[in-house]
């Protein structure tokens, strides 16, 4: 079979990376969650007391970027790749909701982006990948075979998360992972360099009333189409 590239954009927490990951095991893909790279970016930037609830030191974070070193490493025993930052995993403080509140202020600097968008198109020059996040198919891969823009309204999208951050102990109120979600909405939709938007030949999947195993019979339904027109 042909391999393509399939870039998932989309509003947080719409379930990308679940479908991406779906994908890459079925197709034995690469797949590669650009969220945790900017994830990662956010926590050294609170690390290092570059960011906070009031400020945010854009110059500094920028200063520090060629000291940021960001790898992802298989982990046999879950199924897919860690988040390493400088050589530390930090797949599990990257998803707390602080690095939430914070990573699409840092994702808005375009020296960032343009940083973690060299390094992901570097890893798609073999295509035979799934990549999803915000500009994947306007930026990152704009000729790639498939797009797909994921959206659910945001009520949907916050009991998501209320329920993943509960899940993993987290100590967090609906109402403030609401309103983070209606915060990186606005953010992410209206930044001056690479907007959240949809692609021309994007196709759009609300999933607010569809089960993981409906969206991922209906993308892969949609591949097994395209591959055969490439």
């Amino acid at each position: 079979m042909k391999k393509i590239t399939i870039a998932i954009d989309g509003f947080s927490s719409t379930g990308k990376s679940t479908l991406a990951k779906q994908l890459a095991k079925e197709l034995e893909y690469v797949y590669v969650d650009t969220g945790a790279m900017y994830r990662a970016v956010a926590y050294f930037a609170m690390q290092y007391k570059f960011i906070g609830a009031d400020f945010f030191d854009k110059a500094a974070l920028i200063e520090s970027l060629p000291k940021i070193q960001l790898e992802f490493r298989y982990n046999a025993d879950l199924g897919f790749a860690e988040m390493y930052l400088n050589g530390e995993n930090v797949e599990k403080p990257i998803r707390t909701i602080e690095v939430s509140s914070f990573v699409s202020k840092v994702a808005e600097v375009s020296e960032v982006r343009a940083k973690l968008v060299e390094q992901q198109q570097e890893m798609g020059t073999n295509k035979a990948i799934v990549m999803d996040g915000r500009d994947i198919g306007t930026v990152v891969f704009p000729n790639a075979e498939l797009k797909i823009f994921m959206t659910a309204s945001a009520e949907t999208r916050a009991q998501r998360r209320f329920d993943e951050l509960q899940q993993k102990g987290d100590n967090v109120s609906y109402e403030d992972v609401l309103k983070n979600v209606v915060e990186r909405d606005y953010i992410d939709t209206h930044r001056e360099d690479s907007p959240l938007i949809i692609a021309d030949d994007a196709i759009e999947i609300d999933n607010s009333y569809l089960s993981r195993e409906e969206q991922f019979a209906a993308v892969l339904e949609l591949i097994n189409d395209v591959v055969k027109t490439v």
